[in-house]
């Protein structure tokens, strides 16, 4: 990776890198782990007399995100990286992806949505549906990013995921290597703080999404993520409206839940 085109300028005082950037008593060990576990998927999963690797990490561009892609150039790894552009992102995730397009060694493909099926979508609900019930964000996201997703993964044996344990309760027992789906899925910052994530940035100059800067620490679709206040869950500034609809608050979009989950869920 040419990280002199890839970096980031001194943040200021208020910047997201200034006030996370604080790194665990176990960074060390954490980081040697992520390394170890992207090594493993690449070995295990490479290709086959030549051909593509079967193992691939999905970016949202995020803080966790890009320390992976960050991970996978510094260690000159087989692993392609792919980004799903749902025609709704911010334009500072927009800006970011092809500056990350440009730098990366790894190859980044971008996976699209039916352009079809968003104009149906759109002409039938509007483009606020996303607000109206939770059936209809859902669907949103099927077409937005569970399609695209199934075309990126088609073919592969294993993913690779920004996952943290940190980031909610629902996601406090993610592992560090996931082989209860048949797709095996790769957490390698699993064990990560938030803090350990921004001291990577800060200490590699990793460029990164300026919403994070104006608290967001999780960045969706624009109409689906806002700035959280302190003291919030990590989640709360995803699909926030929720809390007030028949159903409650759901803070996944489909990509990271188990099929065993929902199975049950459709049974309840």
């Amino acid at each position: 990776m040419n990280s002199s085109t890839f970096q980031v300028a001194p943040q200021p005082a208020g910047s997201a890198m200034a006030l996370n950037a604080r790194a665990s008593s176990q960074y060390t060990l954490k980081l040697a782990e992520a390394r170890a576990a992207l090594s493993q998927a690449a070995a295990q999963f490479a290709g086959v007399d030549g051909g593509a690797a079967t193992v691939v990490q999905a970016s949202s561009l995020g803080a966790e995100d890009v320390v992976i892609s960050h991970l996978i150039n510094s260690l000159q790894l087989d692993i392609g990286i792919f980004v799903l552009e749902t025609g709704r992102l911010h334009s500072e995730t927009l800006a970011l992806l092809e500056q990350f397009k440009a730098s990366s060694r790894a190859p980044v493909t971008v996976y699209t949505p039916v352009q079809e099926s968003v104009v149906q979508f759109v002409a039938r609900e509007g483009m606020e549906a996303m607000y109206k019930t939770i059936a209809l964000r859902k669907e949103c996201c099927n077409i937005r990013k569970m399609e695209p997703l199934a075309r990126a993964l088609a073919g592969k044996q294993a993913w690779i995921t920004g996952l943290r344990r940190e980031q909610s309760g629902a996601r406090a027992d993610v592992p560090l290597v996931d082989t209860s789906e048949p797709r095996t899925k790769i957490n390698p910052l699993a064990n990560w703080t938030w803090g350990d994530v921004w001291h990577y940035i800060r200490e590699n100059g990793v460029a990164y999404n300026p919403l994070h800067d104006q608290f967001f620490p999780s960045i969706g679709c624009e109409p689906c993520t806002r700035a959280i206040s302190l003291g919030e869950d990590f989640r709360s500034g995803r699909w926030w409206w929720e809390a007030n609809l028949e159903g409650g608050a759901a803070k996944e979009c489909g990509l990271h839940v188990k099929a065993t989950d929902s199975h049950e869920k459709s049974k309840a």
